[in-house]
């Protein structure tokens, strides 16, 4: 091996969860910080809740509401059509 070139190796870098979880492993970082650790994710501790990973769960919100709310005008814009249809048969009616 090439002298030098290599990252210095911690045999006790101490890794830090949001949780306040931490333990220690070998790692090239002196401080690792994570998200979720196997102390908090429900797949280890046999919870049901949701791992709300750069906010995907409001964003998934978000567009839900969006689709519902393009719905909901589609929905009066077609019903608007129709009345003015039935407006416009009305009048050649009378006019006839």
């Amino acid at each position: 091996m090439k002298k030098g070139i290599h990252p210095e190796f911690y045999p006790d870098a101490k890794v830090i969860c949001s949780c306040g979880h931490t333990f220690t492993v070998g790692s090239t970082k002196k401080t690792i910080r994570t998200d979720i650790c196997s102390a908090c994710h429900p797949f280890f501790t046999g919870e049901q809740r949701l791992v709300d990973t750069g906010g995907q769960v409001e964003r998934f919100i978000r567009r839900l509401e969006k689709s519902e709310e393009l719905r909901t005008e589609e929905l009066t814009r077609v019903e608007a059509e129709k009345i003015e249809e039935k407006a416009e048969q009305e009048t050649a009616e009378s006019a006839e």
